[in-house]
């Protein structure tokens, strides 16, 4: 059974969709929060009440991860509020559609920025933290499907995701002897706020159903996975990818004959 209680968590991008999926898991199974979420966020206040109402502890920090900086404001801020750090989800990400031979190069930059760079300083602040403590933690990373299995046009998101899933397996293996797990989280098609934004509720609905487990994935089914890797369950577990995606990344590997087709010898 997951279990986290007594555990101090960081959840970045915490004040909706797969952020806010990961911290109220977490929150379920024992831990305190502290989330964070951008400057001015309007969702971020509500998720910690949605937090508190469970019962746990929770701080809501508003801060810029997107450079060195706003990273180093927002881990001084939370080690201000609570005297240690178990456990780390790294959630933040930045995205905008374009085609290769038109994307701005600004925008690729700015999702280096938000999807991978913010990841490695987060996680080297925290982690540094962890080794100075001498008690071990988790760190996750929200990673994508997309890390693997491009999708067009979305160029600078796939690479990014692909860089913070080797930046995952390389600090995983350097932090392994200080008894700090690393893991990622591939999500598939989630239901999130931004999703909406591109689909009507018709058009996502359709597109669920062919998925092969017949539906989207809720912010939710993320949370618990992540919420496993952070838990004692997963000490042996490090480096490692796991997909929560339905079967996502299959979904157009199911054969168009008839499953009563008579076996051919």
């Amino acid at each position: 059974m997951m279990d986290v209680t007594g555990k101090i968590a960081l959840v970045t991008g915490a004040g909706r969709g797969i952020g806010k999926g990961c911290a109220l898991e977490l929150a379920r199974h024992g831990a305190d929060l502290i989330i964070n979420d951008r400057p001015g966020s309007p969702n971020l206040e509500p998720t910690a009440e949605e937090i508190r109402s469970l019962g746990r502890t929770c701080h809501a920090l508003e801060g810029d991860v997107f450079s060195r900086t706003g990273c180093e404001q927002l881990v001084a801020q939370a080690l201000n509020v609570v005297d240690h750090i178990d456990v780390f989800v790294s959630n933040p990400a930045y995205s905008r559609r374009g085609k290769f031979l038109e994307y701005d190069p600004d925008e690729f930059e700015r999702t280096m920025q938000g999807t991978l760079t913010s990841g490695f300083h987060m996680s080297q602040l925290v982690a540094r933290h962890m080794v100075a403590r001498g008690a071990g933690g988790k760190i996750v990373f929200i990673s994508s499907v997309h890390a693997g299995m491009p999708y067009a046009p979305c160029c600078a998101y796939n690479a990014a995701k692909a860089g913070l899933n080797h930046l995952m397996r390389s600090i995983a293996v350097e932090l392994a002897e200080q008894r700090i797990n690393v893991n990622a989280i591939e999500p598939g098609w989630i239901d999130t706020p931004g999703e909406h934004l591109t689909f009507t509720d018709e058009e996502f609905e359709r597109e669920g159903r062919r998925l092969p487990w017949g539906r989207v994935g809720q912010p939710a089914e993320i949370g618990k996975a992540a919420t496993f890797l952070c838990s004692d369950d997963a000490e042996y577990i490090t480096g490692t990818i796991l997909a929560v995606d339905g079967c996502f990344r299959y979904k157009d590997c199911r054969t168009p004959i008839d499953r009563h087709h008579p076996d051919r010898d």
